[in-house]
């Protein structure tokens, strides 16, 4: 018998992520399956998910890996509830259409401008300034951000003073300030690291 590859179900058919920790997964009769410690098997469809998020304490089988990426979902290695991106598959092969399709949107300036209009919109749900160039954009965007940490400091009752920080000084900021530093820290290492 001929191999027939799958066809994997299309993305926006799947669950977008799910997050699994303490256990191992393995494949056991064609099931992509975790098992905990004291032995329950819980049956993850693996084909009808984008992301498997693997926390600490997860151990993957070769037969796991290989079935995860044959579907097409991607195993992501994250510390406790998702903070830490320490490693990544890399789902749908070695193909560079995509990157090139990317590097195409990031260099060509009208392309790059529609981009940067679309995620204003998504953020903001509403549509972008006309007649405004990428850096105007910024600009305006970095205001309604001050805006909003203002808004929920005051809503929240933290001492607010604006955004303050020293990025070759951590210490020298005050404690909210070190925390949103922190969560900076942890989300741009994660896109670096995904890169």
């Amino acid at each position: 018998m001929a191999f027939i590859p799958l066809k994997p179900i299309p993305l926006k058919n799947r669950a977008s992520m799910i997050f699994l920790q303490y256990g191992q997964i393995d494949v056991i009769d064609g099931a992509f399956v975790l098992i905990d410690k004291s032995g329950v098997r819980t049956h993850i469809p693996v084909g009808s998910v984008a992301c498997i998020m693997l926390e600490p304490g997860t151990r993957v089988s070769h037969a796991a890996a290989k079935l995860a990426a044959t579907v097409g979902t991607l195993l992501v290695w994250v510390g406790e509830a998702g903070v830490r991106l320490y490693a990544s598959g890399q789902p749908g092969g070695a193909r560079s259409d995509k990157l090139l399709y990317q590097a195409r949107l990031a260099l060509e300036e009208d392309l790059r401008l529609k981009v940067v209009r679309k995620m204003f919109e998504l953020r903001f749900g509403e549509e972008a300034p006309s007649r405004r160039s990428v850096d105007q954009l910024r600009g305006i965007e970095g205001s309604r951000v001050r805006a909003t940490y203002a808004m929920l400091a005051k809503q929240y009752g933290v001492k607010w003073n604006g955004r303050r920080y020293d990025p070759k000084d951590w210490s020298k900021g005050d404690k909210v300030n070190q925390c949103i530093s922190a969560a900076t820290s942890c989300l741009y290492q994660g896109e670096r690291m995904s890169a």
